[in-house]
């Protein structure tokens, strides 16, 4: 006979359960709609920011694979380290003076300090490369030297360990979305591959050229054309230090302009000394020797420091992490979160931080794995509710407008671009801040939305195991956005 008051107990747990979460009850319907959910693992999470309120949340302790939605644990973490206005540092030494007639007799030094914009267009306020060898030589020349008897060394000590991070996938290095990480950074740590015209279905497409030029380089072209996509779907297969790289996969046809695609500079600290050297001597500026990487940094204090090179804020990086869901500038800053700590810069001191900073701000580090901090590999494992978590804490930090800005809106191209559709007829295409995520099988999107309120709502939604390029998993997850913008109902 079965227990009245167990009945009671378990009614009234019911109904608990569905006030905590008062959305739920309309979660599965709207899933049962969707055929690319069926046989897939996916969780879902949402709840007020100002008071914690939970509106639903499905499989909450769910460990899966957040694609670029990691980024959103990274970019927190560097904002609690460093401040939103902190400016990397790049130096410039020389270990003896020059003499009356301008000549060095010794070596000049360049001190990585872990810029990831160094060389780059990308952030706001980057000089680019050739701007960059520019200013550095200027610098040089106004010291008065005009000749080194020596050699120009790039201290890359900084960082330590593997420069890709170990679980990530052999198709992905060797393209700049998986460009390697290095205390000393020139151009986004990658190149450009210039191919020619073809427009030929099924005609191999053939190398043209590669910039920034890079000596030693060779790439091999087995690339055909797709004449039925307007997609880059090449792949470059090299892995760190490797100057022979092979590209395989398809372009589109092209008839007079070719296509260009970008790749991983097989040893970025190594060509931008070389460049650096090449420019002195076009400016008057004569090298006996040559340029030379160091793995242990000399005695600075013994040596006179020329000039220092600021990055761009803090800020203006994270709004390429996130809205732009740059790999590359996310990697370089989980190393930093180790260099912030005393220690070297690498993958595995770097990640350490990163739990610590979760424990620091009382999320629980549970059901968290984490193998890089841009989510560039499928391994990487987080819950919904721990990214809900983290985006309830960073709204009420004082830095959060500059985390908050660094997500996509609909004005946006990239994350939210699949969502301007749905959004625009309600005129509330500014109230939604989204970081998205996907990988092979998975698609995930995180952020805020406003409710009819203007109160902010924090969210989470992953899938794991999609086997197919359906839309249907980003309309799953417009019904779920349009709901929360709905609240509060009346």
């Amino acid at each position: 006979m079965i227990n009245k008051h167990f009945l009671a107990l378990a009614w009234l747990g019911l109904v608990g359960s569905v006030a905590a979460q008062p959305l739920n009850p309309a979660i599965d319907p709207l899933a049962a709609r969707y055929s690319a959910l069926q046989g897939t693992s996916w969780a879902a999470a949402a709840g007020y920011v100002q008071n914690k309120a939970p509106l639903f949340s499905v499989r909450p302790d769910l460990r899966l694979a957040p694609a670029s939605t990691l980024k959103l644990l990274t970019s927190a973490a560097a904002l609690d380290a460093f401040g939103p206005q902190h400016r990397f540092q790049t130096q410039l030494y020389i270990d003896a003076l020059p003499d009356e007639h301008g000549v060095l007799n010794g070596n000049l030094y360049i001190r990585a300090g872990g810029d990831p914009t160094l060389g780059s267009s990308r952030v706001q306020g980057s000089l680019n490369a050739e701007q960059l060898l520019q200013r550095w030589t200027q610098q040089i020349r106004q010291a008065g030297i005009r000749k080194i008897n020596g050699d120009v060394y790039a201290d890359i000590s900084l960082f330590e360990g593997p420069s890709i991070p170990a679980k990530v996938n052999w198709q992905n290095i060797g393209n700049y979305f998986a460009a390697p990480a290095t205390a000393l950074a020139f151009h986004d740590n990658s190149f450009q591959i210039h191919f020619a015209p073809q427009a030929r279905h099924g005609a191999r497409v053939e190398v043209r050229s590669a910039q920034p030029q890079t000596d030693g380089l060779r790439l091999r072209s087995f690339v055909t054309v797709d004449a039925g996509s307007t997609k880059d779907n090449a792949y470059v297969y090299g892995a760190p230090g490797q100057y022979e790289m092979e590209i395989y996969g398809t372009l589109p046809a092209t008839r007079f302009t070719g296509y260009t695609i970008s790749a991983a500079l097989p040893d970025a600290p190594q060509l931008l000394t070389d460049l650096f050297v090449q420019t002195l001597e076009s400016h008057g500026v004569d090298v006996s020797g040559r340029g030379m990487l160091l793995e242990e940094a000399p005695d600075y204090e013994a040596m006179r420091l020329l000039y220092t090179h600021f990055s761009p804020p803090l800020q203006d990086i994270l709004y390429i992490v996130n809205k732009r869901s740059f790999n590359f500038y996310a990697e370089m800053l989980l190393r930093q979160l180790a260099v912030h700590a005393g220690h070297k810069g690498s993958v595995e001191a770097g990640l350490n931080e990163l739990y610590r900073f979760l424990r620091r701000q009382g999320i629980s580090t549970e059901n968290v794995l984490l193998y890089d901090g841009s989510g560039l590999s499928r391994d990487n494992q987080l819950t919904v509710q721990t990214l809900l978590e983290l985006l309830q804490v960073m709204a009420q930090r004082p830095d959060f407008p500059s985390y908050y800005y660094s997500l996509a809106t609909l004005q946006d191209r990239g994350d939210l671009l699949l969502l301007r559709r749905f959004l625009a007829p309600f005129k509330r295409t500014q109230d939604v801040h989204v970081k998205g995520g996907t990988l092979d099988g998975v698609k995930a999107q995180a952020g805020y939305v406003r409710d009819q309120n203007g109160e902010l709502i924090a969210f989470a939604f992953i899938a794991n195991n999609l086997i197919a390029k359906d839309e249907g998993i980003n309309r799953f997850y417009e019904d779920l956005l349009k709901l929360l913008l709905q609240q509060p109902q009346k």
